[in-house]
């Protein structure tokens, strides 16, 4: 996924629009890692992080 399409969904999901291209390649980064520490697809590692970012900015504040 490309960085900017992940920005996208950044701010779908609720991401401030102005941090979204810093917050989307932290997270292509980490996927990646991930990925490779997991033994996990890329695209699972990233379905996985953008799971547990979606639960943060939905819980009441």
């Amino acid at each position: 996924m490309e960085t900017s399409q992940l920005a996208q969904v950044l701010v779908a999901l609720g991401c401030p629009a102005e941090k979204s291209a810093e917050m989307a390649a932290q997270l292509d980064k980490r996927a990646r890692q991930l990925a490779a520490e997991k033994g996990r697809s890329y695209e699972e590692a990233l379905k996985h992080l953008l799971t547990l970012m979606k639960q943060g900015w939905a819980a009441p504040k």
